[in-house]
């Protein structure tokens, strides 16, 4: 893991400490407005409500499961970077316990609500049941003992890693200063009286320093939960090397690329097929051949951002996305998509000086955070597809309408398969999709494979 993963690791945390604390101010919010539990059953717009903030919930919960588990089995860690990498993840893990605490407590004495919690929305890819699942594995003694030399870790090591903290650190702590005391008390005394010998039995599967257990055991506990029904370890997606190379000589600045990820928390309570989408800025040449580094709106950007490599040594450092992943909008090198098992290239229907407006009208929303809500009627946050739409609706006469799902506008990556399939603003030029095809498939065949794929 780099720095620059680290850095990104933690923003993402800071941000979602403070995004659950949103989340239950809005709960709170509108537990004042409805009752439910009086009245025996919610109205079309209460469930609509309960429904969407449920969503966000398991979203960003979801973050902090793959950013927990990133850690797992990472030998690049230095010895500089793991105290470091320590704040994180036990940072996320509060974040993690604290939000689960939260939504037990809010059910405790309304078995109405938990009902509701409890119902499928296929459409948006909820099982039945995923409430309980989740509160029960929390609940479970047996994750305590995973919290054990965590806790250990920071009560002997506080002190030295308050006095190395820089603004980021600071950051954490004030997200571990809000939460520690959510921690379990009675666990907490279980796992230390009780279960030194489970402490020891992990501690010989794991590095011998403290540190080492510490993390092990955050992971551990991330992984131990409800995660385990999703993920595969030792997964590592990625394109194969000549697929790569076959989309990136088909690419232009302004194409969509939608990607899908196996085994990804995050490809769950999102509809349909294709999950993530992101935007092709080009590299330096091409982004010159178009003017793009003489925009008023985005001059100063496109110098700092792709003039440079950010791997001198890879073609693909050079070329750039720009991206909303859990941790904000980013200028991102091409590999972050390519990091993906399946991906669609779709072209907007746009002549070359409309494609430039667009790209620098999308730039003005680099660094902003990421929209865990999935709500297109605020533009402060963006998620992935947010990044396309506000950079291409409107321009040359395009449209991308939007699609109420739990009460909210959204636009999902298989919205934009729907449309290149169609031909409506966007033309598919190109589809790698291991599940129906091992081969990248271009020209005439795009269309049939992206249908097949709609229809599974």
């Amino acid at each position: 893991m780099t720095p620059e993963e680290l850095s990104a690791a933690a923003r993402t945390v800071t941000d979602l400490g403070e995004y659950f604390q949103e989340l239950k101010e809005r709960e709170a919010a509108l537990e004042t407005q409805i009752g439910p539990s009086d009245r025996g059953y919610f109205t079309p717009n209460e469930e609509s409500q309960t429904q969407s903030l449920l969503i966000s919930y398991w979203q960003a919960r979801n973050a902090l499961f793959e950013l927990i588990t990133s850690f797992r089995d990472d030998e690049s860690l230095d010895a500089a970077s793991r105290p470091r990498a320590f704040l994180i993840a036990f940072a996320a893990a509060l974040v993690l316990v604290d939000a689960a605490r939260f939504l037990r407590e809010l059910v405790a004495s309304r078995p109405i609500v938990r009902s509701k919690l409890n119902e499928p929305a296929p459409e948006l890819g909820v099982p039945a049941g995923v409430f309980d699942t989740v509160q029960k594995s929390l609940v479970s003694a047996r994750h305590g003992w995973h919290l054990y030399h965590a806790i250990r870790y920071f009560e002997e090591h506080e002190a030295e890693l308050r006095t190395l903290a820089d603004g980021e650190r600071t950051a954490l702590f004030a997200v571990i200063d809000g939460l520690l005391h959510r921690l379990d008390v009675s666990v907490y005394d279980f796992t230390r009286a009780k279960l030194r010998t489970r402490a020891d039995q992990l501690a010989r599967h794991a590095a011998r320093s403290l540190l080492g257990r510490a993390l092990y055991g955050l992971q551990k506990l991330a992984g131990s939960l409800v995660a385990n029904k999703y993920l595969r370890y030792g997964h590592q997606p990625s394109l194969p090397t000549d697929t790569a190379e076959g989309v990136q000589q088909l690419l232009l600045p302004g194409d969509v690329l939608i990607v899908r990820k196996e085994y990804a928390l995050t490809n769950y309570f999102l509809p349909g097929y294709w999950p993530h989408a992101a935007l092709y800025l080009g590299d330096a040449a091409t982004s010159r051949s178009l003017g793009l580094f003489e925009h008023n709106d985005a001059s100063s950007r496109w110098r700092e951002l792709l003039e440079v490599p950010s791997d001198p040594a890879s073609v693909l450092g050079s070329m750039k996305v720009l991206e909303a992943m859990k941790d904000g909008v980013q200028v991102r090198p091409l590999g972050s998509p390519f990091s993906s098992d399946s991906i669609v290239v779709l072209r907007p229907r746009l002549r070359r000086l409309e494609i430039r407006d667009a790209l620098a009208r999308a730039l003005v929303h680099e660094g902003k955070s990421y929209d865990f809500d999935f709500d297109f009627r605020r533009a402060d946050k963006l998620v992935c597809t947010e990044v396309v739409y506000r950079a291409y609706d409107g321009v040359g006469g395009m449209s991308i309408p939007l699609t109420a799902r739990a009460g909210r506008p959204t636009l999902s990556g298989s919205d934009l398969i729907r449309m290149g399939i169609a031909q409506q603003s966007f033309e598919p030029v190109a589809v790698f999709a291991p599940a129906f095809s091992a081969k990248l498939v271009t020209g005439i065949g795009v269309v049939p494979m992206l249908e097949r794929g709609e229809a599974n």
